[in-house]
């Protein structure tokens, strides 16, 4: 059964009333999307699938795995300006390409572009709509991130460079004892974590095979405070990308507030800034735990409408500011661990968990660059999941997708979104 979250910690031990009715997409207390697939692929091999089969599992993922559902109460639609942006077109690996190419080329499934707090363009393709609540993938992480900032404003995190074994005592003996909160949000733990998505015996790989399994959360759980895992560095000395230390950011998170992710979200943005659909966030045990890793599930409007707040400097519609100051900003620095600065980003590479996703330093200085890496937020995720948010352009993108790699090489398709990107830009 899976329990509605709520303001209270209590509700969350309750159980739903015998009257509570079953929604047609088999969630109870869900307003479900338009389109309710039949056949759903095998959550087991999520890595594996065909486009088709990722189109279908993204579009379903709330539905796959177990979840808590955040509701929204108070929905604020954002407001439209449509334009015509068919006439944009971008330079890429010696072609030139419009926005109805790069949509073919990149298997693009949802994508819009919001500008001064208006949607100026939007697209949904692959039988998806405005009800489809599509999968985050990695770009979870960067929500959950978020929620860290809500709770060091509210002084249930202390101090980010506190050692997480304050709020998570569980770590205690293991290789993480000794890492920082602010170490896991940069992904500078120096914990060996092997998050390639291709080898079937990899970290991420039986994370997923967890996933599908039965005692999620203690599958997880023993597999990333093993104690054959091992350091491969010292805190904060490198960074490594890794889904094991956000699963354990959002773990921390969890205990250090006492609710689970999607109550905090609920709470503390979804319903104060006006998220206009209700969303599900996946659970490794319901009421109780949420997967810090990756797991949002919600509309491509409501996607745009956290770029929108993350644009805003999480301040919401009443004036009140739930992140702390300069939080933003912090955000897109840039950490300078080894690893993170390379030739493409002399400034480095990933912040509180989002990317720099700016044009290489060595472009061709005749390409529109806006969406310079001092400005620009980059969320993304496995597949192509993607929000972008610039707030000196006052503009955010997303995009969902089914790329045909989970992991492309950055010279592929995170350098043509790039440049498609700034293409938006300079036209808007």
């Amino acid at each position: 059964m899976k329990l509605k979250p709520c303001l209270a910690l209590l509700c969350l031990a309750m159980t739903l009333p015998s009257h509570a009715q079953t929604s047609n997409c088999g969630i109870e207390n869900l307003t479900c999307p338009a389109v309710i697939d039949q056949n759903l692929p095998a959550a087991k091999d999520m890595l594996t699938w065909s486009q088709q089969d990722r189109v279908v599992g993204f579009r379903n993922t709330y539905r796959t795995y177990a979840g808590d559902v955040f509701k929204a109460t108070n929905p604020q639609p954002i407001p439209q300006d449509l334009k015509d942006l068919t006439s944009i077109s971008y330079q890429f690996d010696g072609h030139a390409y419009s926005l109805n190419d790069y949509i073919q080329r990149n298997d693009v499934t949802g994508m819009m572009v919001i500008k001064d707090g208006k949607i100026v363009w939007q697209y949904y393709g692959n039988g998806n709509d405005d009800t489809t609540l599509w999968t985050s993938r990695s770009v979870g992480k960067s929500v959950v991130s978020t929620l860290v900032g809500v709770a060091l404003k509210e002084g249930k995190i202390a101090d980010l460079d506190d050692l997480i074994i304050k709020y998570n005592p569980d770590v205690k003996g293991t290789v993480w004892e000794n890492v920082t909160v602010r170490q896991l949000l940069q992904h500078t733990s120096g914990v060996e974590w092997g998050e390639d998505y291709t080898d079937p015996h990899s970290d991420f790989a039986q994370l997923t095979l967890c996933e599908a399994g039965d005692d999620v959360y203690n599958c997880v759980n023993n597999l990333i405070k093993s104690p054959s895992r091992k350091a491969y560095a010292k805190p904060g000395e490198a960074w490594s990308y890794s889904s094991g230390g956000a699963w354990l950011l959002g773990d921390t998170l969890e205990k250090a507030t006492g609710v689970p992710i999607a109550t905090y979200l609920q709470e503390k943005i979804w319903q104060p800034y006006g998220m206009v659909k209700d969303g599900v966030w996946q659970s490794y045990q319901v009421g109780k735990h949420d997967v810090g890793a990756h797991g949002f599930n919600a509309t491509l409007e409501d996607w745009s409408k956290f770029g929108l707040f993350i644009a805003n400097n999480g301040v919401l519609p009443d004036g009140t500011a739930v992140l702390p100051d300069n939080w933003v900003k912090e955000a897109r620095t840039w950490n300078q661990a080894k690893n993170s600065i390379t030739a493409r980003h002399p400034d480095g590479a990933y912040g509180y968990e989002w990317w720099n996703n700016s044009l290489p330093a060595n472009l061709s200085d005749s390409v529109s660059n806006k969406l310079k890496s001092s400005d620009t937020l980059w969320a993304l995720g496995i597949f192509g999941q993607i929000i972008m948010v610039n707030p000196v352009e006052n503009l955010v993108i997303v995009q969902w997708s089914a790329w045909p790699k989970a992991e492309p090489s950055f010279d592929a398709q995170p350098l043509e979104a790039s440049l498609m990107f700034n293409a938006i830009a300079d036209k808007l």
